[in-house]
């Protein structure tokens, strides 16, 4: 099997953890919320012995790279660069991006944005979403009596405290609810009550199951539990944070589409 070795590179202004195996053209590999370049170890290996360079990073805030301050440290401008200081780092003119959940958007907007350097993509989770005419959080839904969750996780510290609580509990919970196993999901899981957080709501519609699948061990949740309880998820939140501010910045690239070879599996 191949050997897995991690190390970090500066980029952007930034030190970045990575994994990485193989040798051959480079695959970048792009995390979510709330991940980790653990989530990748699997395909790191199935690629690498496939004939390629895989490499899965800590995105910028998250693991062992390193988590600026500022919220406005964590557009998707930020997290483009980070990808093309990564493919300098690594002395290469291209590579192959892939993301899942957060990581989605991070390899679409490569794409879009460096088509010179990226010469595919792969979505997974989200599709590749076009700069709509209206600021994002201004059509996201909300009553009198609760708010969607990306609405919630807006303001610094709330969600944060929320989830580190219990870090173990929420990131078991989390990873096994959001997953396809959970075939019967409610829409209205998406909105947080405005009395009570965003676990009020989880506690009827996630799952903390009793036994774990095949796919997802507990020392898995260990490591992820470990991790966020080092780090904190502040990183990850600021992603959410930056929604509107990533749709100001796209401006000038409204009606742009990805030209280079993509692919969104459903």
């Amino acid at each position: 099997m191949t050997q897995i070795s991690r190390r970090t590179i500066e980029t952007n202004g930034i030190e970045m953890h990575l994994a990485e195996g193989g040798t051959g053209p480079l695959v970048v590999l792009c995390h979510g919320f709330p991940e980790s370049w653990y989530s990748w170890r699997h395909q790191l290996t199935a690629l690498a012995e496939a004939g390629f360079h895989a490499v899965a990073p800590d995105m910028r805030g998250y693991g062992r790279t390193d988590r600026p301050e500022a919220i406005d440290q964590y557009t998707l401008f930020h997290l483009v660069g980070d990808m093309v200081g990564l493919l300098d780092a690594l002395g290469e003119e291209q590579a192959v991006i892939a993301g899942h959940d957060w990581g989605a958007p991070v390899a679409w907007h490569a794409a879009l944005l460096r088509p010179d350097r990226f010469r595919g993509v792969i979505g997974l989770s989200v599709p590749f979403r076009p700069r709509g005419a209206v600021r994002p959080t201004t059509v996201m839904p909300q009553t009198d009596d609760a708010v969607f969750y990306q609405l919630y996780l807006q303001t610094p510290g709330v969600a944060e405290a929320e989830f580190e609580h219990d870090v173990r509990r929420f990131i078991r919970s989390n990873l096994y609810s959001i997953s396809g196993d959970i075939v019967d999901r409610e829409p209205a899981a998406l909105m947080v009550p405005r009395q009570g957080g965003l676990l009020a709501r989880w506690a009827t519609h996630f799952v903390n199951p009793a036994t774990l699948p095949s796919w997802l061990t507990e020392a898995d949740v260990d490591f992820y539990a470990d991790e966020f309880a080092r780090t904190g998820f502040r990183g990850g939140l600021n992603y959410y944070r930056n929604i509107d501010r990533n749709w100001e910045l796209l401006a000038a690239f409204t009606g742009a589409l990805v030209t280079v070879p993509a692919l969104a599996p459903r």
